[in-house]
């Protein structure tokens, strides 16, 4: 305490003095320097490191509170440049790599974030498309546009499954979203292994080349996303079509859980001071759960087809009855995976939607805590209902009431989560912007997904309806419409932000009006199609059910055309959108992310924020 008044006189002495103390920042202030450019880029790292020596002592002086401008002054002693101003740009860019090595090498979790939304939009443009094609088929009866060609529609089937639900749903939510907010969220500078990080993105192109380019080889993997032996035996798919496949399943859960592990370790270790665990916002909840699920079950899916391949071109029998297997297994080890799949991709919209709702409702999520609960218990009982896929293969009576039970079990915390948000938009000063629009839609659509999965939940109405249209229109409502919904809410909530430039508001909501009326068309239809018998995964069909698959394919042309306006709106933002504010959504939006600014710079966090 003695050197206090000493603290105060130390500008006056140290005018002379180059090394980068507290006082030296004000002498290079003083002495405006002569202009050298390159060299002020190379002394800063070694500068700014300066100030983080003596910003525990205890005198706090003139000096020290101007601590964000230091490492330029203290540059500029050491080696002058224009200004300190100049100077100071100069050290906000030193770390920022520019051209494409910013994007192949990256480390940032911004960029990787970004290159996942963009490798998203692509896979669900291609497997969009596919959809429309067979959509075209199934207009009306007899042969259209395939031409009579079967296998190339169970090839366009299997393919668009595998497009939507590992290269666009997945990489959108968890690696675009999850990647760019998840560290903003908790206050992290970054990843915790950011090369790591780059590597599990990286993985993905070449997976989707294979499961793309399996569609040109002959025969092609006509087996549905399910894979199920003995259809994809060597016997029935002799080509190299499946082996793509199974190669590109297998990169791609590489990728998943690479990501996993880095958002797990992240979540636990990077945390900002103050935010326990029960302070986290909820999207990375959701985050940390979704990334538990893919560490337990991608190993399931990984030995699966791992004994199939085996089984194609290394004479094992795992599924073949001849040699003692059984094709059962297969589908017990596929639900096993297949199951929580469905939460992988879905928990993440949950986490999104509680933000969307929360700030345009302008309160406080309802039931915090309740909230983040139900998701971890709609994980856990995810792994304890895999055989509800199942119910017509033989299982003893007893299984299947079990397996219907813990279904219908997990409707508990799902109605949970629907109550919440209701309740949460309840006496609220309701903003009907676009994200809030996207986040309504999500709510009906999955309610109508998760009512339709009460009912098939029922094993002996399962028995009627299994491989129906029933449950194609069940799964899309939960699956795609849910998480896409989810999607698109997040989107818009968080868009102006990552560009900087906001959206316009006309075109968000025509964009909404558009796609929920259009899906709804495509869908709905389905489910009387189901309960009249008629079966999925069929190019053709009777005159009875003409009418439901004509006004089904009108509705799919609709969507498609909604994605392109997506894609023109991204477009029109980037070249006329408004100027974002740090945080346009107003107070309601209170998490880390919005202190920064849009977009948020290289490095967002040089020193953690502190949560009270």
């Amino acid at each position: 305490m003695a050197t206090e008044p000493k603290a105060k006189k130390a500008p006056k002495t140290t005018k002379k003095v180059a090394a980068p103390t507290k006082a030296a920042p004000k002498a290079a202030a003083k002495k405006p320097a002569k202009n050298t450019k390159t060299a002020a880029p190379k002394t800063t790292r070694k500068a700014a490191a300066a100030p983080k020596k003596t910003a525990s002592t205890k005198p706090k002086t003139k000096a020290s509170s101007a601590k964000p401008k230091a490492p330029a002054k203290v540059a500029a002693a050491k080696a002058p440049a224009k200004s300190s101003v100049a100077a100071a740009k100069a050290e906000h860019h030193d770390h920022a790599p520019t051209g494409w090595k910013r994007w192949l090498f990256s480390t940032n979790h911004k960029d990787i974030g970004i290159m996942y939304l963009v490798f998203a939009i692509i896979a669900g443009l291609i497997g969009a498309l596919l959809s429309v094609i067979f959509r075209m088929e199934l207009a009306v009866p007899g042969d259209q546009i395939l031409g009579g060609d079967h296998q190339l529609y169970n090839v366009l089937i299997t393919t668009h499954a595998l497009l939507m639900l590992f290269f666009m749903i997945m990489p959108a939510m968890i690696g675009g979203f999850g990647n760019y907010f998840v560290p903003m969220m908790i206050g992290a500078p970054d990843m915790a292994f950011p090369r790591m990080n780059n590597i599990s993105f990286w993985l993905l192109v070449p997976a989707l080349c294979l499961v793309c380019g399996s569609i040109f080889v002959p025969n092609g993997p006509g087996v549905g996303w399910t894979l199920y032996p003995p259809l994809s035996s060597s016997a029935y798919h002799s080509g190299f079509g499946v082996d793509m496949v199974i190669l590109s399943m297998h990169i791609a859960g590489i990728s998943s859980i690479l990501g996993a592990i880095n958002f797990i370790v992240t979540i636990f270790n990077m945390r900002a001071p103050g935010m326990t665990i029960h302070k986290m916002p909820l999207f990375v909840w959701s985050m940390l759960i979704t990334a538990f699920l893919l560490v337990l079950a991608l190993p399931v899916l990984a030995g699966a087809i791992t004994m199939l391949l085996t089984d194609r071109h290394f004479g094992t029998s795992f599924f073949d009855p001849a040699g003692g297997g059984d094709p059962v297994l297969f589908q017990h080890l596929f639900w096993f995976f297949g199951h929580p799949e469905v939460y992988i991709i879905i928990l993440p919209g949950f986490g999104v939607i509680s933000h969307v709702i929360s700030t345009f409702s302008r309160k406080p999520i309802f039931g915090y805590l309740a909230m983040a609960y139900a998701m971890a218990s709609i994980g856990f009982v995810g792994f304890l209902v895999w055989a509800h896929h199942m119910f017509t293969v033989g299982l003893d009576v007893n299984v299947k009431a079990y397996f219907a039970a813990a279904t219908m079990v997990i409707a508990v915390p799902t109605g949970i989560k629907i109550f919440s948000w209701l309740a949460t938009m309840w006496g609220g000063s309701i903003k009907f912007d676009t994200p809030m629009l996207f986040a309504i839609g999500f709510l009906f659509l999955f309610t109508v997904g998760g009512v339709t999965g009460v009912i098939l939940a029922n094993a002996g109405v399962t028995t009627a309806l299994h491989n129906t249209y029933y449950v194609v229109a069940h799964f899309h409502y939960v699956m795609s419409l849910g998480a896409l919904f989810a999607a698109y809410a997040a989107f818009y909530y968080w868009f102006g932000k990552m560009s900087g430039k906001q959206y316009p508001e006309w075109m968000g909501k025509l964009h909404f009006w558009i796609t929920f009326i259009a899906t709804n068309i495509t869908f709905f239809p389905q489910h009387f199609l189901g309960l009249a018998g008629m079966p999925r995964r069929i190019p053709d069909y009777p005159e009875a059910f003409a009418g439901w698959n004509y006004v089904s394919s009108l509705g799919s042309y609709a969507s498609f055309a909604s994605a392109l306006l997506f894609v023109y709106i991204i477009f029109h933002t980037f070249k006329f959108g408004k100027p974002c504010g740090n945080n346009p959504w107003g107070k309601s939006a209170d998490t880390l992310e919005w202190t920064v600014s849009s977009p948020p710079p290289f490095h967002c966090f040089e020193t953690q924020p502190k949560v009270k």
